[in-house]
């Protein structure tokens, strides 16, 4: 992972499903190669291989289950999602929480097949945890703040210094992402200038009016 990072969740809205997917991937593309700075799509798993096929960018999984093939109708499995493009995954995300057991698995399957993990933590404790398992990333985001525009990097920077103090003493390899209201220019500024390696964000982005430009602010300070 080069960095700094930008990892946008496509999550399941509309304006980044299907169609809007290839879109956005685009509008990403195309301020990745304007500033210089690496960009991550995450669409939802029946949007990968469109996204993969029609551009350029790293494109990760939003989830990877703990499974082998087999009987386990529903699942994502992780050499489907490879076969797809997918080049890593987020694992744990607030909004598909994962017991720390399949956590590990996760972990240790992206490893095996060579694809990049980032466990998505909710705390300092959390955060902690995570880095012992040796992901490639762990990205910080305090639930209570997704999707409300409110940054973790200006809210609460000592959670932020602190946690990336705490992961790199354990594995300085491990990139730590913030997220959580990361919408702006400052927003990323400030996560950067606390040690994070990047950033996770969604709506921010997703909503904006123009997802470009939203993008190529989001970068602009650094």
């Amino acid at each position: 992972m080069d960095t700094p990072i930008v990892i946008l969740n496509y999550k399941t809205y509309l304006e980044s499903s299907g169609n809007n997917a290839l879109n956005l991937a685009r509008d990403l593309e195309s301020a990745s190669e304007e500033s210089g700075i690496m960009m991550v799509a995450c669409p939802q798993a029946g949007d990968i291989y469109r996204v993969c096929e029609s551009t350029s960018l790293p494109v990760y999984a939003q989830h990877i289950d703990a499974v082998s093939p087999g009987s386990h109708t529903g699942a994502n499995l992780i050499q489907t999602l490879i076969e797809a493009g997918a080049s890593g995954s987020l694992i744990n995300h607030s909004e598909k929480r994962m017991e720390l057991a399949d956590i590990d698995e996760v972990v240790q399957l992206c490893s095996q097949f060579k694809i990049k993990s980032c466990v998505c933590t909710n705390n300092l404790a959390t955060s902690q945890a995570a880095a012992q398992l040796n992901p490639d990333a762990v990205a910080f985001e305090p639930p209570e703040l997704i999707g409300t525009g409110i940054p973790v990097s200006q809210t609460q920077p000592e959670v932020v210094a602190d946690t990336v103090e705490s992961v790199k003493a354990i594995n300085k390899n491990i990139k730590v992402l913030c997220g959580a209201g990361i919408t702006d220019g400052d927003d990323m500024k400030a996560a950067i200038e606390l040690g994070a390696d990047g950033v996770l964000l969604a709506s921010g982005i997703i909503k904006a009016e123009s997802p470009k430009d939203a993008l190529l602010d989001l970068v602009s300070k650094i």
